[in-house]
Formats: structure tokens, C-alpha cells, sequence
């Protein structure tokens, strides 16, 4: 069955609904279905997508083309509308570069049942239903009517009050009354009425945008939140003649952000001095802005006379949503129906943090936020919130699934709010967790949905004949594939560990579960790693245990069952109901954590996947273990991992080649605890300020600071010499520590001087992939990839930039010159330099290498290693993937490489024993 998979849009969730449709496509199970990603562009063009651009980290990555981007001072990466209104042969040249343009006619010929990935307005609101109705395409989740009503806020709070549900008490302020009101007048009724905190919502978003929660009676920051809500922005002089060049271009940035600011294109309003408040000053005839650089010229011509700027979205909102704010506990609910088209809830996870939002980043970066399922409340309360979640999808008419979300208050009444018609698909979201722990994995889940759908679109009248046709064959196809036995190689995926990377580690080792689970060829187990470097503890996951929000949650979930904590009596409950949807589609019954030594690893598995960052993985300790049982494993060896692993020794080694790297030294506690200003002294006089600090073996940008200041030097020195599990508040406020960063304690830590242009050119930082292979005489063979350009938008790449879907910037290949012939000229240099890395330090399997490079005004090449990575990040956005791409490997096909890698060096480490 050909299965359209419908996925970016054009709503201001279009980065998740793209990483979601890639969830999608790679789960698809292989033996069922054949996967054809569609990709629906900011202007509603439906797009064919070649497989390669799946795999991009963003958007922005790759659509627009670098090829018709604008030229830009600051090489901003921006969306197709801020390339102005295009004609329809200019989009469709754009389009050209990165698949074909799809009419909606067309689509009967290309799919046989449409999956939604989409979110937002166009994507759950009724209106890609219509069309697909229209063709008599089936698609998945609900219908026309109940999408139109599950995005409207504020139509289902006014139900919700008609039928005399408990929800939150609101009120409705529409655009053209705030343009009139006293904004104090306004708080003071919101506040007489609903009491503080106040909750700012925009009716028709996800994914919390729009969204802010007012504590205190304070005018500028209720305007504030009004305004976030309308996607509009109020700038006054003041504040922006106190911004730097640097501080205007991270505004503007963070301003037209899709999901934290209010996006583009935006119309500008002035207010002059002469004027009083409420008259405006319009720019030429109101002129649209559509570049985030336009913006910035039009902001700094404006405040040349204006006292006060306005600045309004083209497709903002025209109502905000006001509610009371709820103290509670606060859950997520994902609803199916069952195979008997009844509703079933599944169990409720529990959202827990402090008193900041659950905004979008903490949704979607793994370790931000803790999510309990079951919720952690009497089996009584969490059935009683299943009762009413379910009672409320019948009440609105969805089929298939729906996320409803509410929140539990301590004296037990129950709200439910802003129900969702689809749910973010990452691995790891509330949508597959939910569903495993009745035993399906994603692809099994996918499944079951698709056959769901297709029973509700012939319920509704449907094509019932061609339906009842499709009906028949997937259930067969079912069948059949439930009683397959085919041998399939055994791989132990490796995740977790006990460093500061560990959640990056889950993310890694899902991606590498689920790549292989929907193949053919192999069998994968996920096992969790965990204990110390002086003690490994493994133990083999169940597939619930493993979709876990991140490594503390599965680590939390091994302790309570070696505690003897027994099965939730929920869950049983919940399995029992289920039964009907799991004994036709899971292929394994649920179980708990299973703890294993690397002795019965080897008797249970043919191979290991390592999917480990930083220690234990990357370090040569696990490599090994298993070399003792005679296991592959991927990656390099153990000698070169316990180089590689030590970016000192690393930086020491390539010097002594004759590679560049940056002037570097170790400062160790010994030296600071013995004399602290004698210690800073010697720093300042090696490195003088700004200069890099990071720790020696960590990776995924932990701790990687820049260092301008005493004040810095003094922070950073404390929290990483610091001797309790917690942050020291002052310290990590000096440092622009985020929320929840974590900060590794260490008895040393690497400084290196800062790169910079250095008069270049042309500069930029770049990470670079490798692949090896043996030859037929065996020797080794090093396939570098082309490297991909790193736009970090502070003063280093961060955590979410690597791995956060849509957060990173990312162009593959790099950027070197406008030229082509110029372009790839330099490549080849980067790359043979590159290749003298991996030689160097005798890099087998795969690895990855960052890099600064400078272009002369010469045209000579300097590259400048900055670190290597012996097992790299492996998530579904990293940019190792689009380059692999590039040289026509599918993700799913550079792991296979990987493996063979792995188990040919093994056979061959044997036969020269055996000599």
C-alpha cells in the first residue's frame, strides 16, 4: 500500500510536523507499505520529495535552495516567504531542485491512503481533510469537522461550558478591542475576574507557541503577552539604541523565529514623537517586510525619527485567549479507538516541572522536562481521568487518536483542555510513549493507525467498496507478517551511560533501533547502560521502557522494578483492554527491565551497536569488554577511542603531525585549589580573553563556554571544580547557563585559544562525516563525506542547535566559495586534511571531525581541527546523515555499512590470531 506522508505545512509547527513525517517514513513497517514523503511547502505547494532532503536537520536546510537565497551580510538561513511573493514559475524552479511539484489531482496516482504529519492551521484544521475528501483519498485521524473544531481554542471552551464541563474560566479579547483599550483598565478586569496567574493563549496554535503565563500585575508585561499572542511586537527607541550591532541582529533573529517570536513577513508602524499614542506613522504604504536583513535596515531607518515601532505578523492572530490559571498536576492523554471504533485512553503521562511553562523547547528536547506514565496519582484518579478523556473524544466526534491534555488540582477536580486532532510524532513524544506501553512499537502502532483510519473514512461513507478492498489486503498482509520467522542478524544497540550526554545517547540509540526494526535484515535489542566506570550494569530493555522521555526516566524505571515495585495496576488494567489491538499487532508481549552480563550479551546477540557519547563508549573501556567475548562492534578501537576521547591528547597528536589546532593547555583543580589567583594569572597571561574553556571529554557542546572575562574564568572554575551534584546559582547566572543545562564536574578541563578569521577571506566552522571500508587487498579505505557548514547563532553551537529538530543550522556542503569549481576545489583540500585526521590517529568505521576553516585572499586553505568524535551523534537531525545522503546512502544503508564494518574487522582480527 502506497502511503502519502504529508509533512511540514505551512503553520508555525512546520519544523516538527517535518522531523514528525521523517518519524513517519522511516517506520513505516517495510514488509507493509511504501512510503511517499510528500512535503507541503510554506506556500501550500505539495512537493515529492527526494529521500535525501528527508534527512535534513531543518527546513531551512535545504528549502529554499541555497542556490536562490538572496544575498545576505549575515548569512541568515530564512523560509520560502521571505523571498517575497514569487510567481508560480519561480516557485516551481525552486521546487525543481528538490523534487517535483505534486497538482492535487495527481495524488490519486501517487498514494493509496494519506498519512497527516501536518500540524497547525492547514494541517489539522479541517482544510487538507476537505481536499483529501474531495479526491476520495483516505487519510488518516479525523475527519473535516471535528479537525476544524479540535483547532479552534476557543469554540471548544464554549462547548466545554455549554455542556457544563469543568475548564478553566476565560475571556475573549479580539484585535480591534485591544487597538482601542486602556491596557491597565484591561488587566485590572482580567485580574477582578480570573484572578493572576493569567494564561496568554493564540486560539488556532500548537506546540505552546504564542503561549505565556502572566504571575504579577504589571502592565508592560501584560502587553507583552497580548502581543505575543497576536504575533505582534512594540519596540521603543530606548530599548534599541542600548543594543549593540551584534545584540539588533540576535533580536531580529530571535524575533522572526517561527515558534518563539512572531515569524515573517511583518508590516512596521511608527509612532513619532509628534504623534500621540495611538496614531501611526506607516512605513510606504505599509510595506511588507519579508527579510529578516529588510527588517533590520527598516528598524534602524525608523528609529531616526520614531519614538516607538510596531511590528505586526501578515498571518498573525486576531484573538487572544485568556484563561485562569490552574494549580495542578498537569497530564497529556492519547485516545485511539479500539478495533471495535470505541475509545480507548491510554495511559496518562504526568508533565512535571517547576514553575516555568512546558514551552516548546522542553516538549521537544529530550531531559528539559520530566514525564511520569502512568501518572502518579491513585489508580482511581487516572481512571477517572481516562473515563472523561474518553468521554470527550466522543463528544467532539474525533476518530482514530486524538492528544487531550488537562490538568488534576489538589482537591481533585479534573479540567481538560485544548484537545488535539494529531500529536507530535518524534520518537519519543507522548503519542509512540503511550502507545508502547501496551506493547506497540512505533512501526506496529503506525500500523494499526492506518488500518483505523481507513475503517472510519468507510465508516463515513467513503468509497466503502475500494475501502472494504484495502481493508482486506492490509489485514492479510498483517497476518502474514505476524507468522514470519525469518532468521534476522541479532544487534544489541548500546544507549544511555552516565555522562552528561546521556539523553543525547537514548536519542542516538532509538534512531538506531528504529532504523533497523523496520528492516529485514536485522533484529535489534535496545540495551541501557548505566552504574559506573568502575562497574557496567546492562540491562535489555522492553520497548515501553525504552521510549521513555530520556536516560533518567529509563534509569528511574530500572530502579523501581529492582526495588520490586510490580506493574502499575493501570497499566494491567489498560493491557487487558488493549487486547484486541495488541494480539493482531504487537510482536511481542510487554516486560520489565531485564538486567545482563557482557557473558549472556554475547550468547543473546551477533553484534553491538554502540550508541554511546563521551564515557563510556567513546573512551575504549566498553570496546574492551567486548572484545573479550569476541562481539563487533561499530566505531574505532580501542586504542584510537582512548585517544580520540581526550581532546588534549587528540590536539597534542595532530600538532606533532604537523596538522593546525589551537593553541592548548590543561588547567587542573590541583592547580586552582592550591593557588586560585596565581592560577588565573597564568591563563590570562597564556590565553588572553576571549578564550575557549571546555571539558577534555565530554561532548554535545557540554560546557563548552567562551570566556571574555575574570568574572567568567572564576564561574566556570567553580561549577567544574565543584565538589556538590548541584549548579551554584550565581555561577551559573554569570555563565547564561539555560535552563537545565547540565555542567559536568571534572578534575580538569581543556583551554584552547578562540578561533577567528584572522584576516581570511572567508571563514567557517564545519563538521565533517567519514565512512571506511576495507579494500580487496584489505587495507583500509577512508570515504570522506562532504562537510557540513555549522551557523551557530551565540557565541558557540549549543545543545539544541545540534540536536533539537528545526533548531539547527546546518548547510551540507559547506559554503566555501560562490564559485563551483572554487567550491569543491577547497572541499578537497578540507577533506584530505581530514582524511589525515583519521590516518593519524587510525579512525576506523565512521567517525566525526570539526573543523574552522580559512580561505586566503590567496586562495590557500587552513583547516583547523577543532575536535574528533569516535561515535557521533547519531539522532534523527544530525547533520552526519545529509551527508551521507549526498553520497546516496539512506540512514538506514551507512548503519548497515557501519555493522558489515564492525563484523569484517572482527573475522579479520580472528584469522590473523588463527596465523
Amino acid at each position: 500500500m502506497k502511503i502519502g506522508i504529508f509533512f511540514g505545512g505551512t503553520s508555525r509547527e512546520r519544523e516538527i510536523s517535518f522531523a514528525g513525517g521523517r518519524t513517519v517514513y522511516d517506520n513505516l513497517d517495510k514488509a507493509l507499505f511504501e512510503a511517499v514523503p510528500i512535503f507541503v511547502d510554506s506556500r501550500g505547494n505539495f512537493v515529492l520529495l527526494d529521500w535525501q532532503y528527508i534527512y535534513k536537520g531543518t527546513i531551512r536546510d535545504f528549502y529554499p535552495p541555497v542556490s536562490a537565497l538572496p544575498a545576505s551580510e549575515h548569512k541568515m538561513q530564512v523560509y520560502l516567504e521571505s523571498l517575497g511573493d514569487l510567481t508560480q514559475q519561480e516557485q516551481d524552479q525552486l521546487i525543481s531542485e528538490v523534487g517535483r511539484r505534486v497538482a492535487p489531482h495527481e495524488l490519486r496516482e501517487l498514494l493509496d491512503f494519506a498519512f497527516l504529519a501536518l500540524h497547525g492551521p492547514s494541517g489539522e484544521d479541517g482544510a487538507i481533510q476537505g481536499l483529501l475528501e474531495w479526491y476520495g483519498i483516505p487519510y488518516s485521524g479525523s475527519g473535516i469537522l471535528p479537525s476544524a473544531f479540535g483547532i479552534d481554542k476557543i469554540a471548544q471552551k464554549k462547548l466545554l461550558k455549554a455542556l457544563g464541563r469543568p475548564t478553566p474560566e476565560f475571556r475573549v479579547i479580539t484585535q480591534e478591542e485591544w487597538d482601542v483599550a486602556d491596557p491597565e483598565a484591561t488587566l485590572a478586569y482580567l485580574t477582578r475576574e480570573l484572578g493572576l496567574p493569567l494564561v496568554f493563549k493564540a486560539p488556532r496554535q500548537g506546540s505552546s507557541i504564542g503561549v505565556s503565563i502572566l504571575r504579577d500585575n504589571d502592565v508592560a508585561k501584560f502587553r507583552a503577552a497580548v502581543e505575543r499572542s497576536l504575533f505582534r511586537k512594540t519596540v521603543y527607541r530606548s530599548e534599541w539604541a542600548q543594543f549593540t550591532e551584534r545584540d539588533k541582529l540576535a533580536w531580529v533573529q530571535q524575533l522572526t523565529d517561527i515558534r518563539e517570536g512572531i515569524g515573517l513577513p511583518v508590516v512596521l508602524d511608527a509612532v513619532s514623537p509628534e504623534q500621540n499614542a495611538s496614531s501611526q506613522l506607516p512605513t510606504a504604504d505599509n510595506a511588507v517586510l519579508y527579510h529578516p536583513e529588510a527588517l533590520l535596515r527598516a528598524l534602524n531607518e525608523a528609529f531616526l525619527t520614531a519614538e516607538e515601532v510596531r511590528l505586526t505578523n501578515t498571518d498573525g492572530e486576531t484573538q487572544v485567549l485568556v484563561e485562569s490559571f490552574v494549580h495542578g498536576r498537569e497530564f497529556s492523554c492519547i485516545v485511539v479507538e479500539d478495533p471495535n471504533g470505541q475509545p480507548l485512553a491510554l495511559p496518562p503521562t504526568e508533565i512535571v516541572k517547576g514553575e516555568e511553562m512546558f514551552d516548546y523547547r522542553s516538549k521537544y528536547l529530550p531531559g528539559l522536562s520530566r514525564k511520569i506514565t502512568p501518572i502518579d496519582l491513585p489508580e482511581a484518579d487516572i481512571q477517572r481521568i481516562r473515563e472523561q478523556c474518553e468521554e470527550m473524544f466522543r463528544t467532539f466526534g474525533f476518530q482514530v487518536y486524538a492528544r487531550l491534555d488537562g490538568f488534576m488540582t489538589a482537591d481533585g477536580q479534573l479540567f481538560l483542555n485544548d484537545p488535539n486532532t494529531t500529536s507530535g510524532m518524534l520518537p519519543a513524544s507522548f503519542f509512540f510513549h503511550q502507545a508502547a506501553e501496551i506493547g506497540l512499537n512505533p512501526s506496529q502502532f503506525l500500523t494499526y493507525l492506518v488500518r483505523t483510519s481507513l475503517a472510519a473514512r468507510r465508516r463515513a461513507g467513503m468509497k466503502p467498496l475500494q475501502l472494504a478492498n484495502l481493508l482486506s489486503k492490509l489485514d492479510e498482509a498483517v497476518a502474514q507478517r505476524q507468522q514470519e520467522d525469518r532468521p534476522r542478524t541479532k544487534v544489541a544497540v548500546i544507549m544511555g551511560g552516565y555522562s552528561s550526554e546521556r539523553h543525547i545517547s537514548v536519542e542516538s540509540g532509538r534512531n538506531i533501533y528504529e532504523k533497523l526494526s523496520s528492516s529485514a535484515k536485522y533484529q535489534p535489542v535496545p540495551v541501557f547502560l548505566t552504574g559506573s566506570s568502575q562497574d557496567f550494569r546492562l540491562y535489555v530493555l522492553p520497548i515501553n521502557v525504552m521510549l521513555k522521555d530520556n536516560a533518567d526516566d529509563i534509569r528511574e524505571k530500572i530502579e523501581q522494578h529492582e526495588a520490586g515495585h510490580d506493574l502499575h495496576p493501570i497499566l494491567q488494567r489498560i493491557r487487558r483492554e488493549a487486547e484486541g489491538i495488541t494480539s493482531t499487532y504487537a510482536g511481542q508481549p510487554t516486560a520489565q527491565p531485564r538486567r545482563i552480563s557482557f557473558e549472556e550479551l554475547a550468547q543473546e546477540v551477533d553484534e553491538v551497536f554502540i550508541a554511546l557519547h563521551g564515557r563510556p563508549g567513546e573512551d575504549g573501556a566498553l570496546q574492551t569488554e567486548l572484545e573479550k567475548y569476541g562481539l563487533p562492534y561499530n566505531g574505532s578501537g580501542t586504542a584510537s577511542s582512548s585517544i580520540t576521547i581526550n581532546k588534549f591528547e587528540t590536539n597534542k597528536r595532530l600538532r606533532e603531525a604537523g596538522l593546525r589546532v589551537a593553541e592548548h593547555r590543561m588547567a587542573t583543580r590541583l592547580q586552582w585549589e592550591a593557588d586560585p589567583e596565581g592560577f588565573y594569572h597564568e591563563l590570562e597571561t597564556a590565553f588572553p580573553y576571549p578564550f575557549i574553556a571546555k571539558p577534555a571529554d565530554d561532548g554535545c557542546s557540554s560546557a563548552v563556554k567562551k570566556i571574555k572575562t575574570r568574572g567568567e574564568l572564576l564561574a566556570f572554575c567553580r561549577l567544574i571544580f565543584r565538589h556538590q551534584e548541584d549548579l551554584l546559582p550565581d555561577a551559573a547566572t554569570t555563565l547564561h547557563l539555560g535552563f537545565k543545562e547540565e555542567f559536568p564536574q571534572k578534575d580538569a578541563f581543556l583551554v584552547e585559544t578562540l578561533i577567528d578569521r584572522d584576516g581570511a577571506a572567508h571563514f567557517l566552522e564545519v563538521t565533517g562525516g567519514l565512512l571506511t571500508h576495507w579494500s580487496e587487498n584489505g587495507e583500509l579505505e577512508i570515504e570522506v563525506f562532504e562537510a557540513s557548514e555549522a551557523l551557530a547563532t551565540g557565541e558557540v553551537l549549543s545543545l539544541e542547535e545540534k540536536f533539537l529538530a528545526g533548531e539547527g543550522q546546518n548547510i551540507t556542503p559547506a559554503r566555501y566559495a560562490p564559485d563551483p569549481t572554487e567550491r569543491q576545489r577547497i572541499s578537497e583540500e578540507v577533506k584530505q586534511e581530514l582524511r589525515r585526521v583519521a590516518q593519524i590517529l587510525d579512525i576506523q568505521g565512521y567517525a566525526r571531525i570539526d573543523a574552522f576553516v580559512r580561505v586566503r585572499q590567496t586562495g590557500a586553505v587552513e583547516v583547523i581541527i577543532i575536535e574528533v568524535n569516535s561515535l557521533p551523534g547519531m539522532t534523527p537531525a544530525t547533520c552526519i546523515f545529509h551527508q551521507t545522503a549526498l553520497n546516496g546512502y539512506t540512514p538506514y544503508q551507512f548503519i548497515d555499512q557501519i555493522l558489515e564494518f564492525g563484523k569484517a574487522r572482527q573475522e579479520k582480527a580472528a584469522l590473523e590470531a588463527g596465523e
